[in-house]
């Protein structure tokens, strides 16, 4: 499943927009979650902010989770349901063809990220792209 933004329609008090999910620097925590369910997230990495510390519960996050033992790896669009759990809901790439991952017993980093294929639908994404779909050639300042 591709994440598409959501369009919020105004309310009379403000105009509609796209409802874009969040990220920011230095997020990381662990878990040791299997399966392809929610995550329990059992804190902030030494030198790392906790997902409760950078986001709001309800906050939709691009995240990744990656084995630190296997060749497991996800990268999508997930939900912050509490202080210490993190939904799956939307698969953007992965180590199981772009499907979610079972993941295996053992511990996983998960870290709020933001995918390159998420980039290119955004504003930013679509400035640094071509008529064509390529990169744009950008000049220095």
């Amino acid at each position: 499943m591709r994440y598409v933004p959501r369009w919020e329609p105004g309310n009379g008090d403000r105009e509609g927009r796209y409802h874009m999910p969040r990220t920011t620097d230095r997020v990381k925590e662990s878990t040791t979650t299997t399966g392809t369910g929610t995550l329990t997230l059992l804190g902030a990495a030494s030198g790392f902010q906790s997902f409760s510390t950078a986001f709001n519960v309800g906050d939709s996050i691009m995240y990744a989770i990656v084995g630190q033992t296997t060749s497991e790896w996800e990268v999508g669009l997930g939900t912050l349901l509490s202080s210490t759990t993190l939904s799956r809901d939307a698969v953007e790439q992965s180590s199981n063809s772009n499907l979610p991952v079972s993941f295996s017993a053992g511990t996983k980093d998960v870290f709020a990220t933001f995918s390159g294929a998420g980039i290119g639908r955004t504003n930013m994404g679509r400035a640094l792209m071509n008529s064509s779909g390529g990169p744009a050639s950008l000049q220095p300042c």
